[in-house]
């Protein structure tokens, strides 16, 4: 089985009224479980560069009668790309991203930027490369490694989840 947002979701514990940003949301699978696990009062800020799969997000999203997300385009390796307050958010999800970008020190800073004191990271990204169905294995960041990342940046392991056969979950806190 791949990566279960609604599983991982329930994992990350969201509550009503928590603002959430789905970093790379992509067409939205995170974005949705998120917002149903913060309404009524909560949103969801799903920030992808790709305008084409924020619009499928924004037409699933109103074809499932979720209205408490908000679409930004934006890049997510750069300090202030996502175009979202400083402190602002409770918490952040970035589901099979790390992989993928180029500038994973940049990524990080920005959710520290956005994220308020405590604020919390769900990072659901691939165990390996299994043979076409994951990431050229040069590309994978392994729990170590990503572990390091985050703490490099001022962030503490709260701890780990099951995110699904070859994906694995862990959970990172801001420091005050």
């Amino acid at each position: 089985m791949f990566s279960d947002p609604e599983n991982n979701i329930k994992q990350f514990a969201l509550a009503p009224g928590m603002l959430v940003a789905d970093f790379g949301s992509g067409s939205g699978f995170y974005s949705m479980a998120a917002a149903k696990a913060v309404a009524p009062n909560g949103r969801v800020f799903a920030v992808d560069i790709q305008k084409d799969l924020l619009e499928k997000l924004k037409n699933g999203a109103r074809q499932n009668h979720i209205s408490n997300i908000d679409i930004i385009w934006g890049d997510l390796e750069r300090l202030g790309g996502t175009k979202l307050r400083e402190n602002y958010l409770d918490a952040v999800i970035a589901s099979n991203l790390f992989f993928q970008v180029q500038n994973k020190d940049g990524l990080c800073l920005e959710i520290k930027r956005i994220l308020r004191p405590n604020g919390r990271v769900m990072v659901v990204d691939w165990d390996g490369s299994f043979g076409g169905i994951g990431p050229l294995s040069q590309d994978v960041v392994s729990k170590m490694q990503m572990t390091a990342i985050f703490q490099d940046h001022g962030f503490i392991l709260d701890r780990e989840i099951s995110a699904g056969d070859h994906h694995y979950g862990l959970i990172f806190r801001k420091k005050v």
